[in-house]
């Protein structure tokens, strides 16, 4: 028997109002920013909400609980791949100092600088733009959440992205595989 999405719905108002709180107070004790929350709380429902057959569920509050921990598992890992991913000043040290008399030197770095930027943006447009919107134009973070129409931690995992791709693309430029 197929579920109806307003059968989903009131199981998921219901789950909400019962254990939303309590979730949230789950959640802050194990993350370091408070501004993290929200977006996994979002995280735990719409993983809830793709069970297929919510009255299978015994326990609600335990199943419940227990996305909670996969979901903050998850965000612990990509915080931590996040913190080693490099700085932007790191992957422009990649080209090497230059003599900033020699033209010909200059124009190869241009070149390999639009090369990787051609790759990014097709590798990943949403990396590319925050790249692009914070380092070049000076826009916070904050500030481009709203423009790409996605949270601000999926603008720092953008950013970390962007950076961990130049670094290894221009390392892969400087062994000669590319």
């Amino acid at each position: 028997m197929a579920v109806t999405a307003s059968a989903k719905q009131a199981f998921l108002t219901q789950i909400e109002r019962a254990h939303g709180p309590g979730l949230r107070r789950f959640l802050s004790a194990r993350v370091r920013s408070a501004a993290d929350v929200p977006d996994l709380v979002q995280e735990v429902f719409l993983r809830l909400l793709r069970v297929d057959n919510h009255e299978s569920i015994r326990n609600p509050q335990a199943y419940l609980y227990t996305i909670a921990s996969h979901v903050l598992h998850q965000h612990s890992l990509r915080r931590s791949a996040a913190t080693e991913a490099v700085r932007f000043g790191d992957v422009v040290a990649e080209f090497g100092g230059t003599d900033d008399e020699d033209p010909a030197a200059q124009v190869e770095i241009e070149e390999r600088f639009e090369a990787l930027g051609r790759d990014l943006e097709e590798f990943s447009p949403n990396a590319y733009a925050t790249l692009i919107l914070h380092r070049c134009d000076g826009i916070s973070l904050k500030e481009i959440g709203p423009r790409l129409g996605v949270s601000y931690t999926m603008v720092k995992r953008y950013l970390a992205q962007a950076l961990t791709y130049c670094q290894r693309r221009l390392a892969a430029m400087d062994e000669g595989d590319l």
